[in-house]
């Protein structure tokens, strides 16, 4: 539910579900307290709230006892008090409580062995480094910059790192109080140190740490690529201008074959170097879809703000495939699994955003077809659990996120229109002519205009009988293939349930691709979910 305009209170009772493993509510509107009941939920690896305004609020002590926790992330919160103790997580891989108005010391209770980041900068912390930062052989970045932290700058916490030849090692001390270093400064050169602002740099050249004290250097990530060409292959006997490659590591010397290219983005990875990584993200992604390592290529990968992962992936063929291209059965079945996101999570990589699905050279005519079966079992059940909670609302909101952000890939190969019926039958929603809807909002009048969103914008109507009806009309870019439009509104049809606005009917006629909803009369779809969530409390404007 990131990137949104949901504001107020977050809710307690969201502590109450026992399945969600992922909460991200980063880039919203949301203010008020942070709930300790968040911290009852028993599965619940990712936390990421950045970016809102909790003004005055502490973070709760029982932050720190998440067993399952893996990453916490509260940057630019507006929060006060200190630092928690975390040493009852111990699984944590990343920490981001950077940005905020945090005072006091760091504390020295150990943290999770396995962490990769610690960003605790821009806040207003005192006293020295604590001791406890060192013997963390994933680390990947120490961020500390801009605060007031005193005492010896430390010089042996990357020797507890394991430094390979892709990793690289962050220590950021810019403008703190620092006035002597620990011992010798002699990092490997993938460990970068940064010491500018603080008063130990007037003495930079007695204690020989000039090169730490002068202009730092850019501590993100370089975007990568792969230019992988096998040797001893010779360019004319692959026809690259059909789309079709070397198969950088194949078993078969110079194997030739066409791949299927695929757009993603790692919504919130637990590391903030990739390289080190790039090995078990290919094995997590090849033994789900049952191929080889080979057969997966990362064409390139670039971090974004947030942090996210957004990556080009290309997938061959096996080299015992004498065609050298997928059928189209092959083709349906590795977008199935994308598109549903059936591959299984991951603790490092976490939850992703499917962004296109590229299909060229001797794929260029494939039809895609969604498949008859829906949505995989995982995706099912995950919306029957939701439905099933008592703030099944909220899980309405992040079916509707999820057909915004992953529907795109959809739009190239569903251009057709159709006013074809439903291929179910239900009473409790009927079709409507796009006649009658015209004439409900005056000819979707601007003063009919209650709303609008991603998807399209929404509309009061007035059906001939009197019935006041909220209409939600898709834009162009937004239109969805015939079947999964369908198979919302099937959804949607039998979901019931006192918190859920009921669907009256849809219009797929002239193109268009039209909901119709009894009208809340609050303007906003208002989440009313009597005493578990106060309508003050929380509102989501879709």
């Amino acid at each position: 539910m990131n990137n949104n305009s949901i504001s107020g209170q977050i809710p307690p009772e969201l502590g109450a579900l026992p399945q969600l493993i992922h909460l991200l509510l980063d880039n919203n509107n949301l203010s008020g307290y942070l709930p300790p009941e968040l911290s009852k939920m028993p599965k619940l690896t990712v936390f990421q709230l950045d970016n809102n305004n909790f003004n005055g609020t502490e973070i709760p002590e029982s932050y720190g006892n998440m067993s399952t926790l893996l990453k916490l992330s509260l940057r630019n919160c507006n929060l006060q008090g200190s630092v928690p103790d975390l040493s009852g997580s111990p699984h944590l891989l990343y920490l981001d409580l950077s940005s905020n108005k945090l005072v006091g010391s760091i504390p020295t209770n150990k943290l999770s062995v396995n962490i990769t980041t610690i960003n605790l900068s821009n806040n207003m912390l005192t006293g020295p480094i604590p001791s406890n930062f060192s013997g963390f052989p994933h680390l990947q970045k120490l961020l500390l910059k801009n605060n007031n932290l005193s005492g010896d700058a430390p010089t042996n916490i990357w020797q507890s790192v394991t430094l390979g030849s892709f990793v690289k090692f962050t220590l950021d001390f810019r403008n703190n109080s620092l006035t002597n270093i620990s011992g010798i400064i002699n990092p490997p050169a993938n460990v970068s140190i940064k010491l500018q602002g603080n008063p130990v740099c007037q003495r930079a050249n007695e204690l020989n740490i000039l090169p730490f004290c002068g202009v730092p250097t850019e501590d993100t990530e370089a975007p990568g690529s792969s230019n992988d060409f096998p040797e001893g292959c010779k360019t004319q006997s692959c026809p690259f201008s059909d789309n079709f490659e070397y198969v950088p590591e194949s078993p078969a010397p110079c194997f030739c074959a066409a791949p299927l290219g695929i757009g993603l983005r790692l919504r919130s990875p637990s590391i903030s170097e990739f390289q080190p990584y790039k090995f078990p993200f290919e094995l997590w992604i090849t033994d789900h879809l049952g191929m080889n390592r080979y057969q997966l290529v990362i064409d390139s990968f670039m971090w974004e703000e947030g942090p996210r992962l957004r990556m080009y992936l290309k997938i061959f063929p096996s080299f015992s495939n004498d065609t050298y291209t997928f059928n189209t059965s092959e083709i349906l079945q590795l977008m199935d699994e994308f598109a549903t996101f059936s591959i299984p999570g991951d603790d490092t990589f976490g939850p992703y955003d499917l962004l296109n699905f590229t299909l060229l050279g001797p794929y260029k005519d494939v039809i895609l077809k969604h498949p008859k079966s829906g949505m995989s079992r995982g995706a099912l059940l995950g919306i029957v659990l939701g439905s099933m909670s008592l703030i099944v609302a909220i899980s309405l909101v992040i079916a509707f996120i999820f057909y915004k952000k992953h529907k795109r890939f959809y739009r190239q190969v569903f251009k057709k229109k159709s006013t074809q019926k439903l291929p179910f039958k239900t009473e409790s929603v009927r079709e409507f002519s796009f006649l009658v809807l015209e004439m409900a909002t005056n000819g979707f009048d601007n003063s009919m205009q209650v709303g609008q969103g991603g998807y399209g914008k929404v509309y009061k109507g007035v059906l001939a009988d009197g019935t006041i009806v909220a209409i939600k009309r898709a834009h162009e870019g937004s239109l969805q293939g015939q079947q999964e439009f369908f198979t919302e509104i099937e959804l949607l049809s039998r979901l019931h349930h006192r918190n859920l606005v009921p669907l009256v009917g849809y219009c797929v006629e002239q193109g268009e691709q039209m909901l119709v909803y009894e009208f809340m009369p609050n303007g906003s779809v208002v989440l009313d979910t009597s005493s578990l969530v106060k309508a003050k409390d929380l509102q989501v404007f879709l």
